[in-house]
């Protein structure tokens, strides 16, 4: 992490959010390492939906498949301001993506602005089609603090393998847009991220991606391992460099994914996810909701965090991690980032 970025994370510490982190970490290596079961202080951060809607049709993704069994559509604006004041002394960090790109919520940049004014660190992660001059502009002028852009390629033909119905132009002129307006309004943020999905058809242009991150003047680039759901009789989008790949091949041909599975996990005590409809859920990972863990609408989120279904579930993740269905294609600690100033 750079240091600008660092200290933006920081600059948002409250005592009390420091106090409450603290008890997080206490609570969590006490439940990992003496096989006593303590309940989380409140998360220090939180992933939002803004909507499922996408406009591209990328092949390992529910939004681009139009797959979700969950139901689809938009974060209500109105619901999102309430629901902030409720959490906003303990949380740190808030991740505006889940599903769907968030540049088609009409309300988007608004939500952003309003947890901005709570001191609560922001990001986002984008296709950067949506990022002309003037949304650009108002993203800079929002206060989000990160926006992570998925590039997956250097050229036109390698791009559209992966982002299908994507145009690569328009994603560089967008960062181009954004790097403009930062320097424009004298903003150190948003924090601009290339983010390159390494599948095999792009693994080739690594090294250009590196160039071109440098050359447009985001301040980072990182190198993403890609999510296969039927890794294990092999994928054409498996990249043959190890390094970059969530799956190795056993002595039979098939593919296993090569994180261990260890009977712990700090996003289920620091973290979770809330759908566009107030559905919380543990993790990114549980992409169709499959383990809703209450519903905000009609529940406080304190009530949620420690109802009995989450209980239960960071009991499994400690016990029995490698039985749960979503913990199966996990990436923790696998993926791979290169920065530059």
């Amino acid at each position: 992490m750079h240091i600008h970025d660092s200290l933006n994370i920081l600059s948002k510490l409250s005592p009390q959010k420091v106090l409450n982190a603290s008890r997080l970490l206490t609570s969590y290596y006490q439940s990992k390492h003496l096989g006593r079961f303590i309940n989380p202080a409140l998360p220090l951060s939180m992933s939002i939906e803004p909507t499922t809607s996408c406009n591209l049709r990328c092949p390992e993704c529910p939004s681009g498949l139009r797959s979700f069994t969950r139901p689809t559509g938009m974060l209500d604006v109105d619901f999102f301001k309430e629901k902030i004041l409720e959490v906003r002394h303990h949380l740190a960090y808030l991740t505006f993506y889940f599903q769907g790109e968030p540049y088609l919520h009409p309300g988007f940049l608004d939500m952003v602005q309003h947890a901005s004014d709570q001191k609560i660190y922001t990001a986002t992660s984008t296709n950067a089609h949506y990022l002309d001059m003037e949304k650009a502009e108002a993203t800079v002028k929002s206060g989000l603090d990160r926006l992570i852009i998925s590039i997956d390629g250097t050229s036109q033909d390698t791009y559209e393998q992966y982002r299908i119905g994507g145009q690569l132009e328009k994603v560089l002129e967008g960062t181009r847009n954004m790097v403009s307006w930062k320097k424009k309004l004298k903003r150190k943020t948003p924090h601009l991220i290339f983010q390159f999905l390494v599948v095999a058809p792009n693994e080739h242009q690594i090294g250009e991606a590196g160039k071109l991150a440098k050359e447009i003047g985001v301040d980072e680039i990182q190198f993403k391992t890609a999510q296969i759901y039927d890794y294990e009789n092999g994928s054409e989008l498996i990249p043959q460099n190890q390094k970059y790949s969530r799956y190795a091949k056993d002595e039979a041909g098939n593919f296993k994914l090569k994180n261990p599975l260890h009977n712990q996990c700090w996003k289920m005590w620091q973290s979770c996810v809330v759908t566009w409809d107030g559905k919380v859920v543990p993790c990114c990972f549980d992409k169709d909701a499959k383990h809703v863990m209450g519903d905000w609408n009609n529940q406080s989120f304190r009530e949620i965090w420690y109802s009995q279904p989450y209980e239960k579930f960071r009991k499994s993740i400690l016990t029995s991690r490698d039985s749960i269905e979503i913990c199966k294609n996990c990436s923790e600690g696998l993926n791979v980032s290169l920065g530059h100033d």
